[in-house]
């Protein structure tokens, strides 16, 4: 799949509620964009590597002479950016005529944003976006030199033909000898560029004696394959690598919180979780199988986790999480999203459509024309049980207002939500909208200057 280009960054919802302005490089929007970063500060230019679109307020602008105006501009296009979109309005009354003029004598995409919008939300909508195409539909892109466990954890992920036989002696090679009994879960990591996560969590486990890896490093991701040994450990091992993760990603001092409560633990965060430039760390876990059942259920557990961490990095989360924090989830956590897009989510949206029509369209239409959170509180309380008390902790409102919108929900709907023969389609139906809203991007024509 094609890379993200500016033009389907600025067809996103939340770039679009900024209202932007092309003011120059119109024949430039199709350049892809690798990341997308805020900075105030003047010199932003020297953090980039190529490839961004800078967010600023511009306040670094405004009392800048003419000069030091144009060469923050030629200093972006030099460092390869994708173009710039500059908040007007605050900081900055309007565009500097000067730097409108640069950007079009450079072919720099240059763009007026007329409505504030927290740049934390568009970086972390664009990037999912961003992340999300360049996994989607794609191998594991193969490492160089002759990492031998990398070569075996790529083949595992794109399912190669290999013969037990053969699957058995590499992994030998790699080091990875899963005691009898032994369950392996495999893992994806996002946000990293080493395995140092991955190893802190398998000295949690027990190291050689409770755990045993197989990881490896990509560019962008971090691929692993852990084996808790052992017939009679106890608990769930899903859970138990999860709480490993947790405190891995922050071995000093963690706080973590589950994004869901219940049987399953689902999205869990955890303090810190993000550099100054680079994205949130993901964990993404698979399910557990035999250490014996074969190299084709250490591919699956592989490849759920890798499935895991596409829909966890581009689809909303159903409940509020720390924003700043890591994620760490697993594949029965999002289930019913993989479910959903087996296959690809381009290649279900129309059904997924389909189905959210069908189900809640009226709620749909409210929502149009008020401003209410609906199909989020159908979709939390469906999840928890129907039990008003753990729903209106999750919503952080009163009992009370959680009543009224349930209300208002069922008189919408005109059925009643707790109803067995209901709860499938209409948890189907919720989770499909919030599948097809966080992956879509629709296609407008921008406001362009004349």
């Amino acid at each position: 799949m094609p890379a993200l280009t500016l033009r389907d960054v600025l067809a996103l919802d939340l770039v679009r509620a900024a209202e932007p302005e092309l003011l120059a490089g119109e024949s430039a929007l199709d350049r892809p964009v690798r990341w997308v970063h805020s900075s105030e500060v003047y010199e932003g230019a020297n953090f980039l590597d190529g490839g961004e679109l800078l967010l600023t307020n511009g306040f670094g602008l405004t009392d800048a002479d003419d000069e030091v105006r144009r060469r923050y501009v030629r200093e972006l296009a030099a460092r390869g950016a994708t173009g710039l979109a500059v908040e007007v309005g605050r900081s900055l009354p309007s565009m500097p005529a000067e730097v409108t003029d640069e950007a079009r004598r450079l072919g720099l995409p240059l763009l007026a944003l007329h409505r504030v919008v927290p740049f934390v939300r568009i970086t972390e909508a664009a990037n999912r976006a961003i992340v999300a195409r360049g996994l989607s539909g794609r191998s594991v892109v193969r490492p160089w030199g002759d990492d031998h466990t990398a070569a075996l954890l790529a083949d595992l992920a794109d399912r190669a033909a290999l013969s037990q036989p053969e699957a058995e002696a590499r992994s030998a090679l790699a080091g990875f000898h899963p005691g009898p009994g032994a369950r392996v879960v495999g893992v994806s990591l996002h946000g990293t560029r080493d395995v140092s996560t991955v190893d802190r969590a398998v000295r949690l486990l027990g190291g050689a004696g409770g755990a045993s890896v197989m990881r490896a490093a990509f560019p962008g991701d971090v691929l692993a394959l852990l084996a808790l040994n052992g017939n009679n450990r106890p608990g769930d091992p899903i859970r138990t690598i999860q709480d490993a993760f947790r405190t891995a990603a922050d071995p000093g001092h963690t706080t973590a919180r589950p994004g869901r409560t219940g049987a399953d633990p689902g999205h869990t965060t955890a303090r810190p979780g993000r550099t100054a430039a680079g994205p949130r760390l993901t964990v993404a876990v698979g399910h557990a199988v035999t250490a014996d059942g074969g190299w084709l259920r250490w591919s699956d557990t592989l490849r759920a986790a890798r499935t895991t961490l596409e829909l966890a990095l581009t689809v909303p989360a159903a409940e509020p999480g720390i924003p700043d924090g890591p994620l760490v989830t697993s594949s029965r956590a999002l289930a019913l999203e993989r479910e959903l897009t087996r296959g690809g989510v381009e290649a279900n949206r129309e059904r997924l459509a389909r189905l959210v029509q069908h189900a809640l369209g009226p709620l749909l239409a409210w929502e149009a024309a008020h401003p209410s959170d609906l199909v989020r509180t159908l979709e939390i309380h469906l999840r928890h049980g129907c039990s008003p008390t753990r729903t209106a902790a999750l919503l952080h409102i009163g009992r009370q207002s959680l009543y009224q919108r349930l209300e208002r929900i069922e008189s919408l709907l005109g059925l009643e939500i707790d109803d067995p023969d209901l709860l499938g389609e209409l948890l189907s139906a919720s989770c499909a909208h919030r599948v097809v809203r966080g992956t879509g991007t629709t296609r407008v024509a921008l406001r362009t200057a004349a």
